[in-house]
């Protein structure tokens, strides 16, 4: 009987912890500024509906932040006007939380969970007369683990609505952390693309489709402005790594405010290092948010298409690089710290690639577009065929490298990149699982960086950039290293951390990525999500869930942190913000496509088969090209 009593407690009576939600964004006054803006009036109670129309202005304004002073051409201005309808929208403390029709959608999130639990009407006297009536230990452990889950899930979701950001009196994306305990915000109050993608990708998954709809089309027209650091413009398409809604004082009128979305196009960021993974970012999040809720007229927008353009311009743009690869500088991606990845980092690769072949779906068939599609096509044969044959590594790779002979000048060489075969280190002889494999790091002229990073990997596995066999091959290499890759808290970002010299030289002596920490061999809670997408791809949702069992045995406890150190990840990251909003909604995304992995089609991108038809003839034609003039008429479309 008191087992029972103890369930009925536990299951009607559990309310997780919450913490209330506060101002978390700055106010301090502003010069005007290429931004965004929304007109309010000080000291309402009340926002009213506002009807906002954009504007593009051509005129120069001076921003500064920090200690870097630039200039930008251009303003997007949001001119407000007030109605009389106050239908339920009220604001604390400037951007704060804001509630339209709460008690529907922003409100309590009690039995949104779609695996709730469900109980028969309990009758003591009738139920409890002989011990034949109780539940044996087994089914009250799975009850009792059930109700857990489920409070983490509630928790987490109410987390990551208090996260919301809003301007002009739409939800606009989530903050990076809301971390009480911090005192020092520095940037993460902002709105970063790479940050949001799991946010979306929740909210997307729960049918709440207007936050992610509002986060596609504000930094869209983020995108198209001027940037200008030091004197020089980086190329046009270029999507901000973050942004910020600010509330300054509206210019010659002192009884009233204007809110304005203030972008960092790197220009703020630590090393002053460009975004490459944003726009890739933002078109993959743009087709989910197509498939996912069924509104294609946002893809079908000149502006959106345009935007998408772009971005394939910027990035198909010709060099002087000689691969099909993207050559992009250090801190690039999601590891923005100088750790020895700049070259053709794999996460970039997986992610262009993703990126073209969402493009190539969303394009709208057009004559304008016809070069750019055939540019498109060209590049994914190429960057798939470079991709599989000179990233992937396994024992036979590795033996086969191992027995290199170098110095070989001919077009039929085996060893094209001239690697050394005593750049294989020992770790990696002894790590190599027999059964597995991996795509290396990076591969650029006698170098290659044998370390394993996850998201490459997991995103390859994602966007079919390897093969169903290295598919496979990853997930078994990952089964087989668990203690190493996920131990204590999944997952590590990299494998394995750099220690001693090699730290000193690659990192710079960075006191942030010292061995086993941050982006040196850390561990980020957010890629969950990534590993459950790949599991469920492959079939193999087991492996995802074995994952999230470990992670809900303490993320809740450690109050959501942003990456975990040590090498089996037993400590709270030693600069980790706490509630980091990435860590709860990779969480919740991997909780919901594995209650439903259907849902994954959003992301999954299955294998072309005219791709694979033209990889193949890749493969068997002669590597010795005619020199000549380029002909048009060699170019591959699909």
């Amino acid at each position: 009987m008191a087992a029972s009593e103890a369930i009925l407690q536990v299951c009607g009576g559990f309310v997780p912890h919450l913490y209330s939600s506060g101002s978390y964004f700055s106010k301090s006054r502003s010069d005007s500024r290429s931004s965004i803006r929304y007109r309010k009036r000080k000291g309402a109670s009340h926002l009213k509906v506002l009807k906002c129309s954009i504007s593009i202005s051509s005129q120069f304004s001076h921003v500064l932040r920090g200690n870097v002073a630039t200039t930008q051409l251009g303003y997007a201005k949001c001119n407000c006007q007030q109605t009389d309808s106050t239908s339920g929208i009220s604001s604390e403390g400037g951007n704060g939380a804001w509630f339209v029709d709460g008690a529907k959608e922003f409100s309590t999130i009690n039995g949104n969970t779609p695996n709730g639990l469900e109980f028969k009407e309990f009758n003591s006297e009738k139920d409890v007369t002989s011990n034949s009536h109780l539940p044996d230990n087994g089914s009250i452990t799975d009850t009792l683990q059930t109700v857990f889950a489920d409070s983490i899930e509630d928790e987490a979701w109410e987390l990551l609505r208090e996260s919301i950001v809003y301007y002009c009196g739409n939800p606009v994306g989530t903050i990076a952390a809301k971390d009480p305990s911090s005192s020092n915000v520095l940037n993460y109050d902002q709105v970063f693309i790479r940050d949001f993608i799991p946010s979306g990708i929740a909210f997307l998954l729960k049918g709440e489709y207007d936050l992610v709809r509002n986060f596609i089309l504000h930094t869209l027209q983020l995108q198209s402005w001027e940037k200008t650091i030091d004197c020089h413009s980086p190329g046009q398409g270029l999507m901000p790594a973050s942004f910020k809604v600010r509330t300054v004082p509206l210019d010659g009128d002192d009884s009233a405010t204007e809110e304005i979305l203030d972008p960092d196009f790197g220009e703020a960021a630590i090393g002053r290092v460009a975004p490459v993974d944003s726009g890739l970012w933002w078109i993959i999040l743009l087709r989910a948010y197509g498939k996912c809720s069924g509104d294609l007229s946002v893809q079908e927008r000149i502006d959106v298409q345009t935007g998408i353009k772009m971005i394939l311009r910027l990035c198909l743009a010709d060099g002087f690089d000689m691969f099909p690869t993207l050559l992009v500088t250090d801190g690039s991606c999601m590891i923005d710290r100088r750790m020895g990845i700049h070259g053709h980092p794999l996460e970039i690769q997986a992610l262009f690639y993703s990126a073209l072949l969402c493009a190539r779906e969303m394009l709208a068939p057009e004559d304008g577009s016809a070069d750019l599609v055939r540019a498109l096509n060209n590049r994914l044969v190429a960057l798939s065929f470079h991709i599989r044959e000179y990233y992937w590594i396994d024992m036979r790779k590795l033996n086969e490298i191992y027995r290199y002979k170098t110095e070989e000048y001919s077009y039929d060489a085996v060893n094209k990149f001239n690697i050394y075969p005593d750049q294989i280190s020992p770790w990696l002889v002894e790590w190599m699982p027999n059964k597995g494999g991996y795509l290396i790091g990076n591969l650029q002229p006698a170098h290659m960086d044998f370390r394993f990073f996850s998201l490459g990997n997991l995103w390859s596995i994602v966007s079919s950039l390897v093969t169903v066999d290295q598919s496979h091959a990853i997930l078994d290499l990952i089964e087989a290293k668990w203690s190493d890759l996920v131990a204590d808290m999944p997952f590590k970002i990299c494998y394995p951390a750099l220690e001693g010299q090699e730290w000193q030289i690659i990192t710079g002596c960075d006191p942030k990525n010292t061995p086993w920490s941050y982006h040196n061999g850390g561990s980020w809670p957010t890629l969950l999500w990534q590993l459950t997408v790949a599991c469920i791809k492959m079939n193999r949702p087991e492996i995802a869930a074995r994952a999230i069992e470990v992670v809900e045995k303490r993320i809740s406890k450690d109050k959501w942190p942003e990456y975990y150190d040590t090498k089996r990840a037993r400590f709270i990251g030693k600069q980790a913000r706490l509630f980091q909003t990435w860590s709860i909604a990779g969480y919740l995304v991997s909780k919901l496509l594995l209650a439903d992995p259907n849902a994954a089609k959003i992301l999954i991108i299955e294998e072309d088969s005219e791709l694979v038809n033209a990889f193949s003839c890749a493969i068997s034609s002669n590597h010795r090209r005619k020199r000549g003039p380029k002909s048009s008429q060699n170019s591959y479309i699909v």
